[in-house]
């Protein structure tokens, strides 16, 4: 009980990396680190389909949100469905944003590489014309839609709500980028 020798091997099996907590997030991310490790290990499903993903989510975007075509200069004639999953255009356009995704959940690790990155994206798209920050959020539902397609019964109630935590973060972030590229922008031309 008191003696050094149990001491010692009680404070060796404490300090074992697998029975410590696991450091604490960054208080900024909507994720804890448990839902960060469960967000990337499952998001590695994603990323393996990563362009029929992006063309799932992009059909599901245009499905619920036609009005949204007419910002693609490359794609906007696509009428069916058919159409818009056989485009070359569409499926590069897909993986991009998809691509940018990723960057932005990896990013979660370090906060302010988050916020550079993602604010920086959103701001870039000040150049598209007829864009409106609200056009963002309007990913929500067809990417959660296309990663319960692309992981199928992998896609449990938790991951589910770790998938929508970090979707909205992502898209909220982006909305301020696009925001602040813009009050930046009438700040310059006072």
């Amino acid at each position: 009980m008191g003696c050094k020798l149990s001491q010692l091997a009680s404070s060796e099996f404490s300090s074992d990396p697998f029975h410590r907590p696991p450091p604490p997030s960054d208080p900024r991310s909507p994720l804890t680190t448990k839902q960060q490790y469960c967000m990337l290990a499952s998001w590695k499903g994603i990323f393996r389909q990563i362009e029929k993903t992006g063309i799932i989510l992009f059909v599901k975007l245009f499905e619920e949100n036609e009005e949204l075509l007419h910002l693609f200069e490359k794609f906007r004639e696509l009428r069916t469905k058919e159409a818009i999953v056989s485009s070359a255009e569409l499926a590069e356009h897909a993986t991009q944003v998809m691509h940018t995704l990723d960057e932005g959940i990896k990013g979660l690790a370090d906060m302010d590489s988050f916020f550079a990155y993602v604010r920086h994206v959103g701001g870039t798209h000040r150049q598209v014309p007829g864009f409106q920050a609200e056009n963002f959020l309007k990913i929500e539902q067809p990417f959660l839609e296309a990663a319960k397609t692309t992981l199928g019964d992998r896609y449990t109630p938790n991951i589910e709500n770790i998938y929508k935590l970090t979707i909205r973060f992502i898209l909220e972030n982006l909305v301020k980028g696009y925001e602040d590229a813009g009050q930046e922008k009438e700040m310059s031309t006072i």
